[in-house]
């Protein structure tokens, strides 16, 4: 009897030891993952979280069709992580995400056209891409946007609302401060200076 009230007890602390190992881990809200994106972290989180959300993650993504959860599927398939690696399914809900104008998935989609990532380069497409992700404020799109600008791609209508955009940037980082000063005189290098000053004063 003694025997069996041992095993029966180690088998008890054995179980709340492995439940204490598997922390519940609370599927992130909307603003949390945006964060998450924003700061290039959402990919690692979901492997710090053990992949215990990945059926959660996908059923945001494909019944309720919330954009930053398309994002994060999709990221997660395009790169393999905690799922079965596929390319050409992760782009897909990428562009999902950014047909209903989350700015990440914009910004990503158009620096994917740009530099080739996973795509053929394709320049309109780049600038379509990132003319939205700029006029919704992001400013990483903003930058690769002016760079091509700057490169002699675009059309010299869309350089006011950009040169306004980046005018009106705000950032704390030194070396991003100086990338939008530069890209600043590059433009109005393009245009004539009441064009400049216009742009100054409004935004676009």
């Amino acid at each position: 009897m003694r025997l069996l009230f041992l095993s029966l007890l180690v088998c008890l602390l054995s179980a709340s030891a492995q439940a204490q190992n598997l922390r519940a881990v609370q599927i992130y809200d909307d603003d949390e993952l945006l964060d998450l994106i924003r700061e290039n972290k959402h990919l690692s989180q979901v492997v710090i979280d053990e992949c215990q959300l990945v059926q959660d993650i996908e059923a945001r993504a494909i019944k309720a069709s919330l954009p930053s959860y398309q994002f994060l599927w999709g990221d997660m398939l395009a790169y393999g992580v905690c799922i079965k690696k596929d390319v050409e399914l992760g782009l897909h809900y990428m562009h999902l995400a950014a047909d209903q104008g989350l700015p990440e998935a914009l910004e990503q989609v158009g620096r994917y056209y740009h530099v080739g990532k996973f795509m053929q380069i394709d320049i309109d497409k780049a600038i379509y891409y990132l003319k939205a992700a700029a006029s919704s404020n992001n400013l990483k799109a903003q930058l690769r946007l002016a760079d091509l600008y700057n490169e002699g791609y675009g059309s010299p209508l869309d350089f006011p609302a950009l040169y306004s955009q980046l005018h009106h940037a705000v950032t704390d980082d030194k070396k991003v401060h100086k990338r939008i000063s530069d890209s600043l005189t590059d433009l109005a290098d393009k245009m004539p200076e009441h064009i400049v000053a216009k742009a100054k004063q409004l935004k676009y």
